[in-house]
């Protein structure tokens, strides 16, 4: 479906010089001299790039339908990762290098997002807050209680990450998955 540069909303998707971009800002600008013209902030799917364009008002665009599909990760063979539609039971399977670094953050039986544009998959993205446990840590030590002192801390997923002092193995944090900021103790 072709849409003018009239129609752009923010998160549209659209095809520009044969590569995927969703439209994070635009604006239509309208000079006293010349033609008008709309200046855009466009994030390329694939690699993540945000790029400014400018486009004469009345360019043409074909545009692309995002689908977001909700599925419970079920497990990892070493090369493969396992979904599951929570509806249908269909399982599918996505090679490694497809999920990169959402791994860390997926925990068996859990939900993800992934974006489908058309029927090609775009991303998976974990859920915004997921509970972990504590695998490896040292010891806090007794009086170290100065504010913000963290410590390096392993979970279930392979994770590292900087928590407070007073978490000891078997404890199970909730994390932010945007920042991988520790939230709260479970």
């Amino acid at each position: 479906m072709a849409i003018s540069t009239a129609d752009f909303k923010n998160g549209m998707c659209i095809v520009n010089n044969g590569k995927m971009c969703t439209i994070v800002e635009f604006q239509h600008v309208k000079p006293g001299k010349g033609g008008a013209f709309v200046r855009t902030k466009l994030r390329d799917i694939k690699t993540g790039r945000v790029v400014d364009y400018t486009f004469n008002a009345g360019t043409k665009f074909d545009t692309v339908r995002l689908e977001t599909r909700k599925m419970t990760y079920l497990y990892n063979d070493g090369s493969d990762f396992y979904f599951m539609d929570p509806n249908t039971y269909d399982q599918m399977s996505m090679p490694a290098e497809t999920v990169g670094d959402t791994a860390k953050w997926l925990k068996e039986n859990d939900e993800a997002s992934l974006l489908y544009a058309g029927e090609e998959l775009i991303s998976i993205e974990p859920q915004m807050f997921v509970e972990l446990e504590c695998t490896h840590t040292e010891p806090g030590f007794k009086g170290d209680t100065a504010t913000n002192t963290t410590k390096p801390a392993t979970f279930e997923t392979g994770v590292e990450l900087q928590v407070p002092t007073f978490v000891e193995i078997g404890d199970v944090l909730q994390i932010d998955t945007r920042d991988g900021r520790v939230i709260k103790r479970v």
